[in-house]
């Protein structure tokens, strides 16, 4: 009898030595993928991610608490029967497509639609948050290729020095006759990754900020294999690119401060070195921006009177909208105003009105919003270029005042509304920091002081952005 007493007492104390076990290293592993919990996780987030409810999510998991997750927790997400392995999430870049996104991390396209509930190609736009099994990373390193028209998947992978059965069974096509002319092709064990919708001559696309944002510039860069020729369009404006180096190009486009958020397409084309052409469409997010609302403005009736400001309004578009190839400034620019920039940046004091702020004119709806910066000055106040450019416009204008127009090349305008005197004649070189005009109080005005524009791409854009970095 003490035997088996003694017996029972080891037991019991080797079990008090031994560390308990999560309740998710049990047994087998669980039936279905995992999630395993990072640091910042909260079931909200993670249940948002996968495109589940929250109630499914703390169901399949046997979770009371949703506060009660701890990072390493491994938790079941549901709705993926047929699916095994560790989920994890990647952000889907520019130049990506569900074909693209397939061959590259090496999962049918039918297991990634599933996995991602993804009913339409539009839903993979740029910044989409991808879910895909651990083991499934794909190709580390590959090249890229498109079938031309007439050509064989077999003079492609002579061309290309790859076997073309590894073509066959890298971009999962049922044979050797079934790629189609102008499909972008990977070849696995390439020095190189890249944009997977697109072809081998564009080596990056680096879209910054990657969510567009109301009424800010974007910039659009491509590293290229060679010279090749781009255009385009975002939210339906012409896309212009400039060479800015070795087989380097840069685009510029504003996002007008009434757009609505949501996605919209950005259009790619290009002349590749061999003659090829492509052409690529993917939607990129814009988000909001929360602009304060002005208290409401009362101003002489004919300045907001359509019959006067229609027409001022093509005239003042119009001159926006010519693009020069040259690129005129350099760096960050400078406050057009004998304010200290850096304490201006610092307490926000030397403005009246930030651009974008939504805006009510004698009563009306707020349909306007503030298409500038307004810089505190008194009448005769030096206003001073901010940037090198040309002066395309000098003159009286009723709702602007006496108005100034730089064209800094790129698409890239600035201008300055309600002076008092200007001394710039259009066709006038100038340079950062030279003398252009005088603060005044003229056209639309409830006093004195520098209504400042930074126009990229034919839209107005928030001038303050380009006091605090350099663009592009």
């Amino acid at each position: 009898m003490k035997k088996w007493v003694l017996i029972v007492e080891l037991i019991l104390a080797l079990s008090l030595l031994s560390p308990a076990l999560p309740a998710g290293a049990q047994g087998d592993e669980p039936d279905g993928p995992v999630y395993i919990v990072q640091e910042g996780d909260s079931l909200w987030d993670i249940a948002v991610r996968f495109r589940i409810s929250l109630e499914d999510l703390a169901q399949a998991n046997g979770i009371a608490d949703p506060n009660q997750i701890d990072v390493g927790d491994r938790l079941v997400i549901p709705g993926l029967e047929g699916v095994q392995g560790v989920l994890v999430t990647r952000q889907v870049p520019y130049g990506e497509n569900l074909r693209s996104l397939s061959r590259t991390h090496a999962i049918p396209s039918e297991k990634l639609a599933q996995l991602n509930h993804i009913t339409s190609p539009e839903e993979l736009y740029a910044g989409y948050t991808l879910v895909i099994p651990e083991n499934s990373e794909g190709q580390t390193g590959f090249s890229r290729s498109a079938l031309s028209a007439g050509q064989s998947l077999l003079e492609l992978a002579v061309l290309s020095d790859a076997n073309p059965w590894s073509l066959v069974l890298a971009n999962q096509l049922p044979g050797s006759s079934a790629a189609l002319p102008g499909d972008t092709l990977i070849s696995p064990g390439g020095e190189q990754a890249g944009p997977g919708a697109l072809p081998g001559a564009v080596r990056s696309i680096e879209i910054d900020p990657e969510l567009l944002l109301q009424g800010k510039a974007t910039s659009i860069k491509l590293s290229t294999l060679g010279e090749v020729s781009l255009e385009g369009e975002l939210i339906d404006r012409p896309l212009h690119f400039y060479p800015n180096g070795e087989n380097q190009y840069v685009g510029l486009q504003g996002v007008h401060a009434m757009t609505e958020p949501g996605l919209y397409p950005l259009q790619i084309n290009g002349q590749l070195p061999d003659g090829g052409a492509f052409a690529f469409s993917q939607m990129v997010p814009v988000g909001e921006v929360n602009y304060p609302y002005d208290t409401p403005l009362n101003v002489d009736p004919t300045t907001i009177d359509p019959a006067v400001t229609r027409p001022e309004d093509e005239q003042w578009f119009a001159l926006m909208g010519p693009v020069t190839p040259q690129r005129l400034w350099d760096g960050i620019f400078k406050l057009p105003s004998p304010l200290p920039a850096d304490y201006c940046l610092e307490t926000g004091e030397c403005w009246s009105s930030r651009f974008g702020n939504r805006r009510s004119y004698n009563g009306s709806p707020y349909q306007f919003f503030h298409t500038g910066l307004d810089v505190v000055g008194k009448p005769g106040t030096e206003i001073f270029a901010p940037a090198a450019g040309e002066v395309v416009f000098a003159g009286p204008l009723t709702v602007r005042g006496n108005a100034t127009v730089i064209n800094h090349g790129w698409g890239v305008y600035t201008a300055y509304m309600h002076q008092s005197e200007i001394l710039v004649e259009v066709g006038d070189r100038v340079e950062a920091g030279q003398l252009i005009g005088l603060v005044g109080g003229t056209g639309r005005v409830q006093g004195p002081h520098l209504h400042w524009e930074v126009w990229v791409g034919g839209v107005q854009v928030d001038p303050l952005d380009w006091l605090k970095q350099a663009y592009p």
